[in-house]
């Protein structure tokens, strides 16, 4: 089985500023980004998958709002391929209603957080809340703890190692660090080895190819492929992409003594136990 463990709906141009629009465009290598995600292109993106965890974004300071109900909304037309998680901004929703709204009545079954893109410490007394109520409800969270594009966005939060407080406040809370906390990539890898409940997405990073292989390669190393979870970050790329940089992950290695993954150990990639591991089986 194929899971997407990271993408977005983003249904209405207004939940994403004009701003943080420009600002993902300019760094974007000349490769426009279409971020209105309707649930029909999203759908069509996911053809490739057999299960895709799809959630929005709120985060007032970067600039994205989107609501919970859009996702509950299309998860619900899709219930046997789509499972979706909340939104919540700590630094300006009431946490609790936030989230008691979107498990108990809207049905999302995970959390997705952005401290940078929230313009809020990880430990903040009111992040703290959501991982209090997430290990409580035993949900698992999704944060984006690495660098972005916004200029606003202060990297002093994004640091993955910040969330080893979490783990240890949290034993039992699941959490995921996407894009394997970019560029913090083996800060990120040495504290999912030694968290049981930690682990790391690779979406978005094989457009960074050098970056990908090394990671890749590192993670083997320290014995951590078995806690990376497949997924894409569309829109930003998509599973179709994901999976053939995987299949053709050993060519940046062809002609030199440089280690390669083995076939048996790229297949583990493209098919992690994402459900599993997160319990949402």
């Amino acid at each position: 089985m194929i899971v997407d463990c990271h993408s977005h709906l983003f249904d209405h141009p207004g939940q994403i500023s004009d701003q943080f629009a420009a600002e993902a465009n300019a760094r974007s290598n000349g490769n426009p980004i279409d971020l209105h995600v309707p649930p029909n292109r999203h759908w069509e993106s996911m053809k490739n998958v057999d299960k895709a965890i799809v959630f929005g974004m709120r985060a007032f300071h970067s600039g994205i709002v989107t609501a919970n109900e859009s996702v509950a909304d299309y998860v619900a037309a899709h219930p046997e391929k789509l499972i979706g998680f909340a939104a919540v901004d700590p630094a300006r929703d009431n946490v609790r209603d936030v989230l008691e709204h979107a498990v108990d009545d809207l049905k999302l079954r995970g959390v997705k957080l952005g401290p940078i893109y929230q313009n809020i410490h990880p430990l903040d007394k009111r992040m703290l809340s959501v991982y209090e109520f997430c290990q409580k409800r035993g949900l698992p969270i999704m944060i984006h703890q690495g660098a972005t594009f916004p200029q606003r966005a202060p990297l002093k939060f994004a640091l993955p190692l910040l969330l080893e407080d979490v783990a240890m406040l949290h034993p039992d809370l699941k959490m995921i660090i996407a894009h394997m906390g970019h560029p913090w990539i083996n800060e990120t890898i040495v504290m999912i080895r030694k968290q049981p409940n930690f682990f790391a997405d690779i979406s978005a990073l094989h457009y960074r190819p050098w970056q990908f292989y090394n990671a890749l390669i590192t993670a083997r190393e320290y014995g951590v492929l078995n806690k990376l979870l497949f997924g894409s970050d569309f829109p930003f790329t998509d599973p179709a992409k994901t999976i053939t940089a995987l299949n053709n992950f050993n060519h940046i290695a062809d002609g030199t003594h440089l280690p390669k993954l083995s076939e048996k150990e790229i297949h583990g990639l493209i098919h992690s136990p994402t459900l599993e591991l997160l319990n949402l089986a």
